[in-house]
Parts: structure tokens; C-alpha cells; sequence
């Protein structure tokens, strides 16, 4: 299939709940995901090993793999080493800038306020593997971890009769304490609840299919987690002045993540978006990929938008709050300024959105669905606990003494009342 140009104006009820109303997609698997996660918990090593052989059609030896990790680094050839050392620097880098600092301030009439900061103890990083590699998500989820300073970062990615080697040796590169090879939904709810060899951890991260999200939403509560990330998704918005085969460029390498992708195109010039259409079918046709590719294409969310204004496209990408947003306009600066809502943000023509899912330095895992409504893709904080710290002198407690026993007693709780008085009868 290849991709329409649809005027905005013109998007019904349905078309726009298409676009607005996107989800991870997991409701139809959480009742055998439930299934699964009870079991590992009650059972441990033996429903994990069962389910992996299952799921995964492997029998698997020794499920903890960290030394096979390092020698996969020893043994990887030299450029696919550099290139991984290369992106885990980059990423090390910008994220080592992200790190808060404690503070204790005076405030004016007695009160000693701050803030400190400590990293979580044990962290769990799923990274999608088997045969297939993805390197750069090891180091996107297990860099900040250890930046932020945790004390343990376990890994578990999906086993294969020979798991990809480049995977495991970003791993190690990354800097991951343990390593599990074990996925999906048996990975999350061992790293969960814990079994005979897996850590139970206190927050699990990073991306999977919607099995591996229907599992995080299973045991949060019990464990922490990042957020529910479905499939990926870009918006481009883009004006007159933009290279049509740069914004196809990039609606191409997002469909071919997965079929259910969302790849979207919303410019304010005609010609731009009919160029770009037709960019797309073209582009497509010579991909790998191509049968997935078109298949995102047909996806209700994906589609090349035409705007009446340019202010019409920011409404647009606002209330879309994609994944990730490049800008490829003359005024690019002005634009991102009035759009808040984006997981992350790629201006110009020279930064492909590959810039961040590889060797930028900022993170790719990243909210989907609309969630960058409210939340913020993986970083430094989000293996960090904030506490607050307070001192009061004696000017400090009478300054605020009345403030308190007044409010205290308009609670009823007439215990934390007096728990001011006596200090202040001292």
C-alpha cells in the first residue's frame, strides 16, 4: 500500500481517534500473561525454563550468561566494537550531565530546606535479543542505570540456539552486573518476584512487544516500571523548504519497526506533501523490509497530513504527542517552541531520528500512545529516588509554630499540634 495525503480540515471522529486514541495493544494478553507471571512467581527456575522452551523453542543451560557477555566483547570484530564503545561513550556523556546535585538552603527566617538524591538498589533492563540484535538498546537502558550509580543492573534478553553476538557484547559494555538469558513475559516476572537464579529488582525498564508491556503492567505495583510503551511512532512536520525525500527518509525507517507503527507526515504546503507520498511508495519499494514497511503505511494512524497553516500542524502534533518529533522547517526553533508534548525532539535536516536510537547520546526508549503528555523518556531520575531534608532553629519553629498548630487542630489531629506546642514551650 502505498501512503495518502489527507487534508486535516477534513479527519472525522473516527479518523481522529485513529491518530489521538493510540494503545500498546495488550488487553487481549493479559489474561494468559497473568497466567504466566503467577506461575513464575510460585514456581521460579522451572517455569521459566518451561515457558522458554515454549515460547522460545530453546532449551537453555545456564540461565545467568553474564561471562558468555564478555566474551562476546572480546571476541566481536574490532569496528562492531568500536562503533558499540563509540555510542555507549556518547550516551554515558549525556546523561552524566543529567545528574542532579544534593542542595541545603537557608530560607530567611529560620527553616534549613534541600533535596538529596540516591540511585534505586537493583534495576531490571529487558533488551529484545534472541537472533535478532539490538545492541543499542542494551546500552540505552543499562548506561543510565549505571551513570545514576545502582548498585546492581540485571539483564535478561531472549534466548536463541545462538544469541546474537553484537547484543551481548553491548551489554558488557554497557556495564551490566548479571545477565539472564530469558525473555518475555517470564523475564519480567522473574526479574519481578525473583527465582532461584534471577535478582529480584526493585524497577524493570526498557522496551518489548506487547506481551513484555502486558507483563509490566501485570506486576507494577509489586515492582516499578518505566512506562507501557507500545509501537513506535514519528510525526514530522515539515513546510515548503523541507527535502521531501529526507521527511519520506524518515516515515520509512519508522514503519519499518513493526506493522502497527505509526508514521505520520503533517506539513503546510501541498506540493511538499504530495512529494512526499510519492517519496514514500518509492522509498519503500526498496527496502528489506518493504512487506512490514507497508503495512505501517496502511496503518489508520499513518498517513501524510496537509494543514491549512502551520499553526494547524503544531495543533496537530500537540494533541498527537508523538514519540518521537523531527522538525524540518525555516524556522525550526519557533516551531518546537510551541510544541511541549514529544518524547524526543530532532530539528533540522541533518538529524535523523537513527541519530538518538543510536550514537547521539540521548535515550531512544521513549513513551508511546500520547504518554509524552505526562512523562519523559528514560534518563538519569529515572533510577533515582529524591528525599527531602529539612532544619528548623528555634526562629524557624516560632515563625511557623502558629501556622502549624492552627492547621493541625483544623484536621482534628490534635496529637501533631502539641507535638509543636512542647517545643515551643521549651
Amino acid at each position: 500500500m502505498s501512503i495518502d495525503v489527507t487534508e486535516i480540515q477534513t479527519l472525522g471522529p473516527g479518523d481522529r481517534a485513529a491518530f489521538f486514541d493510540r494503545d500498546a495493544g495488550i488487553e487481549e494478553v493479559r489474561g494468559d500473561v497473568r497466567e504466566i507471571v503467577d506461575r513464575v512467581r510460585e514456581e521460579g527456575d522451572v517455569a521459566v525454563r518451561e515457558y522458554t522452551s515454549e515460547f522460545d523453542g530453546v532449551e537453555v543451560g545456564n540461565l545467568e550468561i553474564t561471562d558468555e557477555c564478555e566474551r562476546a566483547y572480546e571476541d566481536l570484530e574490532d569496528d562492531l566494537r568500536e562503533a558499540i564503545e563509540d555510542a555507549a561513550a556518547n550516551v554515558r556523556e549525556f546523561h552524566e550531565a543529567q545528574l542532579p546535585a544534593d542542595w541545603r538552603e537557608e530560607f530567611g527566617d529560620g527553616r534549613e530546606l534541600g533535596r538529596r538524591f540516591r540511585p534505586i538498589e537493583r534495576v531490571g533492563v529487558y533488551v529484545p535479543g534472541g537472533s535478532a540484535a539490538y545492541p543499542s538498546s542494551a546500552i540505552m537502558g543499562v548506561v543510565p542505570a549505571v551513570v545514576a550509580g545502582v548498585e546492581h543492573v540485571a539483564v535478561v534478553t531472549p534466548p536463541a540456539e545462538e544469541v546474537n553476538p553484537a547484543t551481548l557484547a553491548a551489554i558488557h559494555a554497557a556495564g551490566a552486573d548479571s545477565v539472564y538469558s530469558v525473555g518475555g513475559v517470564q523475564a519480567i516476572a522473574g526479574l519481578a518476584y525473583g527465582t532461584e537464579t534471577i535478582t529480584r529488582v526493585q524497577k524493570i525498564v526498557g522496551p518489548g512487544n506487547k506481551w513484555v508491556t502486558a507483563a509490566k503492567a501485570e506486576v507494577r505495583g509489586d515492582v516499578d516500571i518505566d512506562f507501557l510503551a507500545g509501537p513506535s511512532e514519528v510525526v514530522v512536520v515539515a513546510d515548503g523548504t523541507a527535502d521531501p525525500e529526507f521527511v519520506a527518509a524518515e516515515l520509512v525507517a519508522q514503519a519499518e519497526h513493526d506493522p502497527n507503527a505509526s508514521v505520520v507526515a503533517v506539513t503546510d504546503d501541498e506540493e511538499t506533501a504530495t512529494a512526499v507520498a510519492a517519496a514514500v511508495d518509492e522509498q519503500a519499494s526498496a527496502r528489506e523490509r518493504e512487506d512490514v514497511i507497508r503495512e505501517a503505511l496502511d496503518n489508520d494512524a499513518s498517513g501524510v497530513l496537509l494543514a491549512r497553516s502551520m499553526s494547524e500542524a503544531i495543533l496537530f502534533t500537540e494533541e498527537y504527542a508523538p514519540e518521537h518529533l523531527a522538525i524540518v522547517a525555516d524556522d525550526e526553533e519557533s516551531i518546537l517552541e510551541r510544541i511541549d508534548s514529544a518524547g524526543s525532539v530532532f530539528l533540522g535536516p541533518n538529524t535523523p531520528v537513527a541519530a538518538g536510537d543510536y550514537a547521539s547520546g540521548t535515550n531512544h526508549v521513549l513513551p508511546t500512545n500520547g504518554e509524552a503528555r505526562v512523562t519523559g523518556g528514560l534518563s538519569v531520575e529515572t533510577f533515582l529516588r529524591s528525599t527531602t531534608v529539612q532544619r528548623l532553629s528555634r526562629e524557624g519553629l516560632e515563625s511557623i509554630g502558629e501556622t502549624m498548630t492552627t492547621l493541625a487542630e483544623a484536621e482534628g489531629l490534635e496529637a501533631h499540634a502539641e507535638s509543636v506546642r512542647k517545643r515551643l514551650e521549651r
